[in-house]
Order: structure tokens, then C-alpha cells, then sequence
């Protein structure tokens, strides 16, 4: 399965009341899809799965499965902590009629390396759906080694990680474990570039949530062999990637996106919009990068 090389992490918009935003989810999908992303990852942890009910996570899906499913990949974010809740939202996302699905490292509970294969196979044997891994042992509490990931790239429908532990040496190891059909996403839109250069497909990333464009263009110049372009955009994009993280994401993000009039509303608690001083800060930045 070619999920494509920029892949969107995308938000999920709020109304002011904290209920999800259907008509800007579908609007915020075709505007990504024009504007350099080749598929969208909904359901992620951008997308504040954790707050999302069953019910809203179907219709997400089917918004945007509706919208833009025809012109773009469409991958659900449907792993969790429990294997059954996994299997059981990843069915769904398949009946719904998403291209793939991301399954996040279980979190919380910290599963050895062995049961974490033990899990993702569990997954992938109830669906048809091809997977990418993902590992984020920020979040979730536990690492995802690159041996544990070369002996799941053997099953059949696991076919890519999203690889956000910020070490590049794991993707390389991860690259010279698997074969050529595995894709290796980068996980962290700073680290896109360093990935690509050992061996990496692109990026699923957040700050194509306004320089998708930019990050494409990036992306083809590394891989048309074109080093020193590449070196340059991804220079001149440093600045946006670094404010995507002045506080935790989503909430610095959904700031940018309602500062250059995409109405995403506000994060759902626990988090909390961006601070006033942050604010600041973030505006200079898009200012200077002439999004505002």
C-alpha cells in the first residue's frame, strides 16, 4: 500500500462548546488534501483521540472518508491500551471504508516487547486493512524496539512504522532490519529530512497543517536527488516545526490554525488553549513566515 510521502496528523475540530465541528473537519480535510497532503491520519494523537466518544470517532471518519476519501489516503487512528478495543474500532474503521490504520504502542500499561508483538499481531490478523506501527515512547511509556518492529514487518498487512521516538539511529536500524517494502514515516516534522537520508517514505506530520505544501516540495527534492534544496527547505521550515511544540500538541497547532482563519475552535480538556505570552511568540513566527 503507497499511503503517500506527506501524510497529515490532522485536528479535529471543536465548536465552542467542545462539540466536534463536522462541517470544518470535512473543510479542514479538502483543504489539506489541495495543499500538499497526500493522506490524512484521523484519530491520532493530534486529533485528541483521547477525549473522542466511539460515536464521534465513526463519524469523523465518515466525514472525512466522504470528503476526500476519492483524492486521498485515508488512515484511521485506531489503536489503544486494549487489545480488544483496538481490534474491535479497527473493524469499524474498515467497514467505514478508511485505506489503512495506526496503531499507537499500547500505553499505560507497558507492555514487555513480546506482548507488544503479541498485540499488534492480534490487530492485524482481524482486519484486511494494511497497518502502520506507531511508536511514540514519549507518550505511551515504552519503546518499540526495531527488532520487535522487523519481526512484525513479517506479517502480511504491517506495513510501515510511524517512527516518532526522536532517535533517527532506531529508523536506521529499523531500515537495515526490514526490506525495502516497509515504510519507515517520520513521527516528528524536524526530524523528516535526517529519516529520509536513511532510508525514510516521508513524514506524517503536524505542521502540514500549514506548510504542507512546503514540506512536499521538500520531500521530492531529497528524493529527485536534488540534497541541497531540500537541505534549504527544511532549513527555512525549522522555525514553523519548533512552534508546533512550544506547548504540548495539539494545542499550539489548533492555536495557528484559528490565527490564520481556519475555524478548528478550541482543544477539549484536559488540555487548555495556548497561553496568552505563547500566543505572542507563535504569531511573530507566523508572521515571519508570512502565513498571517
Amino acid at each position: 500500500m503507497n499511503f503517500g510521502e506527506v501524510l497529515t496528523a490532522m485536528v479535529t475540530p471543536f465548536n465552542e462548546d467542545e462539540s466536534v465541528n463536522y462541517k470544518q473537519a470535512g473543510e479542514l480535510a479538502e483543504y489539506l488534501v489541495n495543499n500538499g497532503s497526500d493522506g490524512l491520519v484521523v484519530l491520532g494523537t493530534t486529533g485528541e483521540v483521547p477525549t473522542l466518544t466511539t460515536a464521534e470517532k465513526e463519524e469523523l471518519l465518515e466525514v472525512v472518508v466522504d470528503r476526500v476519501g476519492e483524492r486521498a489516503t485515508i488512515i484511521a487512528g485506531t489503536g489503544s491500551y486494549s487489545t480488544a478495543e483496538s481490534i474491535e474500532m479497527t473493524k469499524k474503521a474498515e467497514e467505514i471504508g478508511v485505506d489503512g490504520a495506526m496503531l499507537v504502542t499500547p500505553y499505560y500499561n507497558k507492555p514487555p516487547q513480546r506482548a507488544l508483538d503479541n498485540h499488534f499481531r492480534l490487530v492485524a490478523q482481524e482486519t484486511e486493512l494494511p497497518i502502520i506501527l506507531y511508536n511514540v515512547p514519549s507518550r505511551t511509556g515504552r519503546n518499540l524496539d526495531p527488532e520487535t518492529v522487523a519481526k512484525l514487518s513479517q506479517v502480511e498487512n504491517i506495513v510501515a512504522v510511524k517512527e516518532a521516538s526522536g532517535d533517527v539511529s532506531q529508523a536506521t536500524k529499523i531500515n537495515a532490519l526490514t526490506d525495502e517494502s516497509f515504510d519507515i514515516y517520520s513521527g516528528e516534522d524536524c526530524l523528516t529530512l535526517p529519516i529520509l537520508s536513511v532510508g525514510g517514505t516521508g513524514v506524517i506530520s503536524v505542521a502540514s497543517h500549514l506548510v504542507g505544501s512546503e514540506i512536499k516540495e521538500m520531500v521530492q527534492a531529497y528524493k529527485a536527488g536534488n540534497v541541497e534544496k531540500a537541505k534549504d527547505k527544511n532549513a527555512s521550515l525549522q522555525q514553523i516545526f519548533n512552534a508546533m511544540f512550544i506547548s504540548t500538541n495539539p494545542i499550539p497547532v489548533k492555536s495557528a490554525l484559528q490565527m490564520v482563519g481556519r475555524g478548528v475552535g478550541p482543544v477539549r480538556p484536559p488540555l487548555l488553549d495556548l497561553e496568552e505570552n505563547l500566543k505572542n511568540d507563535l504569531k511573530n513566527v507566523l508572521s515571519e513566515k508570512g502565513l498571517l
